[in-house]
């Protein structure tokens, strides 16, 4: 799997306030990023794939939401996040 239990843990660690912590809206942002950035390779080379485009899209939708709610409670988490994982808004 492209994802194991290691790495998730890698991603909450480094992101969130500890390796256990997956509830904090910055942890799930950099891991929806790190899954959209693995779909969207998948995409690359699976053009037909429109299942797994549409999960993609679903994906985007959830990390917007996120990034949306981190703008309204703290500005200041938000630009944090979004520099570290260097989105693009």
């Amino acid at each position: 799997m492209y994802l194991d239990q290691k790495e998730k843990e890698a991603i909450f660690k480094k992101h969130g306030k500890n390796a256990k912590d997956t509830g904090s809206a910055e942890g799930q942002i950099a891991l929806f990023t790190y899954r959209i950035n693995y779909l969207t390779g998948h995409l690359k080379q699976n053009r037909k794939d429109y299942n797994t485009e549409r999960s993609l899209v679903k994906l985007v939708g959830k990390r917007r939401s996120l990034l949306d709610y981190l703008t309204k409670k703290d500005v200041l988490r938000y630009r944090a996040i979004v520099k570290e994982l260097n989105l693009r808004k």
